[in-house]
């Protein structure tokens, strides 16, 4: 394995004095840890497998060398260098950096090709000759078999993030790339992970790789000031409008972790006068396109996201990354607040904890090395000092600019007909004023302490509107959910015929699943604590689960296309048998108390991830 090396300036690394030139221009000084130690191996020749993350500076480390030894005269009608990303995002991005780094090689030119854009445009630029062409997998073997796409003069081939491209099922057509590349191609393998499958690509497609890691400890991460908040789910949408009112972000990155939660808080922030936009997977790329391009120009200040979604997204403006729910996949952490602080800019990372989420801040902390300190919620005194400072600014700011010798007369005319003081109209003016938005601020985060909490009475499940047990229903805040359980007699019962009623989805065995998956796509979804399913049946083509009677009708047709192993639950009542209780291999069960007030919960925040 490669050996570390101390950083050093871009012009030690023997690049092209083109390229160095473009370097110098964009202002880049010290090279990164990775840049410094993939270049020179790359402006050699040798073959590279590189472990590093997101926000490293690998586009750099392996565009820059390939840049420096690019044929341009005579034009070349094959592409030299062809990149694999697994997003289209990333393969704009990878294009966009390709083109700034070439800002001193006339006549360069590089092609993004990626699914949801049109084939003639694409077809119309290839036919252009360029250098160097960026696609996702797919997309690349699509042009290859019409014949638009010849790999016949291929130099390099660079996998970048092959982790992910794996895991989204491109393996097929990662090989027929190799197959068709010339067998004397350089190739530059990057990935977040070095798992097995990503090893035995690397034994037998590179040859004699040099192999480079960046450490945890060597992340951009250090470089973005980061904290997290422990705050209640009840109270998780309050916390994130004042670090929205307090923070000075330019623009700002909040991810949830699902795509139903990505357009549930972009709407309550649309409706708080943000200006926000969902970004998930199942928007089609002309209008994914038009978000990202107005978060860029700045019609946009917070995109609401989901991890795959934000996949390869790098926008200069992006100064904040919220993660509103804390990622289950510790390397996910990563990922998202890499989204800021890259190539040397500073960041902010704020992350929003539940008391019962601290164990996968532990997590967190362990995988980037370093502690993630705890910094208060918003408190109201800093929001109300904050809203009277903009208030003062806003007075000032009129006063010097703006013509008032209208509002002088009225106020006078005011005064003098309505026999009024001069502070009690000022003071009327500026409540009226702050109605909507008071000043004044006095509620704190902080739940009430549990012997303060009134008592509560047993309450029917899913009864509608105010009435007990509905959406309305304080109460329904409490209920015992997941991570928020009561100490009782025993477990929740999960095998009571007269409570539960049994439903069919449309995954089964031959898709993969097992009763892991349906538990936690339903309580993750539904809001429901896991321990409250029944049993599950899993057939060939389709399960039988039992869940709790009186299901509230809108989690129901949102269960319809929740996806489990690739494959919509399309969640159906069953008409065959009643449910069946679970045996108790003789021993009897003691009786256990109901749960109260409902199963199934409304709160203001996207659902949860069940913790497994």
């Amino acid at each position: 394995m490669d050996t570390p090396e101390p950083s050093t300036g871009f012009a030690d690394l023997g690049l092209s004095p083109a390229i160095a030139q473009a370097v110098a221009d964009l202002g880049y000084e010290t090279a990164t840890e990775i840049q410094t130690r993939c270049i020179p191996h790359l402006l050699a020749g040798r073959d590279l497998l590189g472990q590093a993350q997101t926000g490293t500076g690998k586009t750099a480390a392996y565009a820059l060398p390939l840049l420096s030894t690019i044929t341009l005269e005579p034009p070349p009608d094959l592409p030299q260098v062809l990149v694999l990303t697994p997003t289209r995002e990333l393969a704009l991005q990878v294009a966009e950096s390709f083109q700034l780094y070439a800002r001193q090689l006339p006549g360069f030119h590089v092609v993004p090709i990626y699914g949801g854009q049109a084939y003639g445009q694409q077809i119309r630029a290839l036919g252009r000759a360029p250098q160097v062409v960026v696609g996702t997998p797919g997309r690349v073997m699509d042009h290859m078999r019409r014949g638009t796409l010849s790999l016949a003069g291929l130099r390099t081939l660079v996998l970048d993030e092959a982790d992910e491209m794996l895991d989204m099922g491109f393996a097929d057509d990662i090989e027929q790339v190799f197959e068709h590349a010339p067998p004397d191609r350089q190739v530059a393998l990057f990935s977040a992970t070095m798992p097995d499958t990503i090893r035995r690509v690397a034994r037998q497609r590179l040859r004699d790789p040099v192999e480079i890691q960046i450490s945890a400890g060597s992340l951009t991460v250090e470089a973005i000031d980061q904290q997290h908040i422990i705050v209640t789910r009840h109270h998780k949408f309050e916390a994130l409008s004042r670090l929205l009112e307090l923070e000075a972000a330019d623009a700002m990155l909040v991810f949830v972790r699902t795509r139903h939660g990505t357009m549930e808080l972009a709407d309550l922030l649309k409706a708080h006068g943000y200006a926000a936009e969902a970004l998930h997977g199942e928007l089609d790329q002309p209008l994914r396109e038009r978000i990202i391009d107005g978060l860029k120009q700045g019609r946009l200040d917070i995109l609401v996201a989901t991890d795959v979604a934000a996949r390869g997204l790098n926008v200069e403006r992006v100064t904040h990354v919220i993660n509103y729910d804390i990622p289950n996949d510790p390397q996910a952490y990563v990922h998202r607040i890499g989204r800021t602080g890259r190539a040397g800019r500073t960041g902010r990372a704020i992350l929003l904890v539940e008391p019962r989420e601290r164990s996968q801040l532990r997590s967190i902390e362990r995988n980037i090395g370093r502690r993630v300190p705890e910094m208060p919620a918003p408190s109201a005194q800093a929001l109300s000092s904050a809203r009277i400072d903009r208030f003062t600014g806003d007075l000032r700011k009129t006063l010097a600019l703006e013509d008032l010798d209208f509002f002088y007369r009225l106020i006078a005319g005011i005064q003098k007909e309505q026999e009024l003081d001069l502070m009690d109209i000022a003071a009327a003016l500026a409540f009226l004023l702050q109605r909507d938005r008071p000043l004044s601020v006095t509620e704190e985060l902080r739940p009430p302490p549990r012997e303060e909490r009134p008592p509560r009475e047993r309450r029917p499940r899913y009864e509608r509107g105010g009435e007990a047990g509905g959406p309305d229903d304080p109460a329904r805040r409490d209920f015992p959910s997941r991570g928020n359980q009561e100490r009782r007699d025993g477990p929740p019962r999960r095998d009571r015929g007269e409570d539960l009623t049994r439903y069919r989805v449309e995954v089964g065995r031959r898709h993969g699943v097992t009763p892991r998956e349906i538990v936690g796509a339903i309580a993750n979804e539904s809001g429901m604590d896991g321990r409250y399913i029944g049993r599950i049946d899993i057939d060939d083509d389709y399960s039988l689960v039992d869940l709790p009677s009186g299901m509230p009708n809108e989690i129901f047709q949102h269960l319809k296309r929740v996806v489990v192993c690739g494959q919509p639950l399309r969640i159906s009542r069953d008409e065959g048998a009643a449910p069946r209780p679970r045996p108790s291999y003789g021993r009897e069960e003691r009786p256990r108390p109901r749960p109260r007030d409902g199963v199934f919960r409304r709160d203001d925040g996207p659902p949860r991830r069940r913790r497994d």
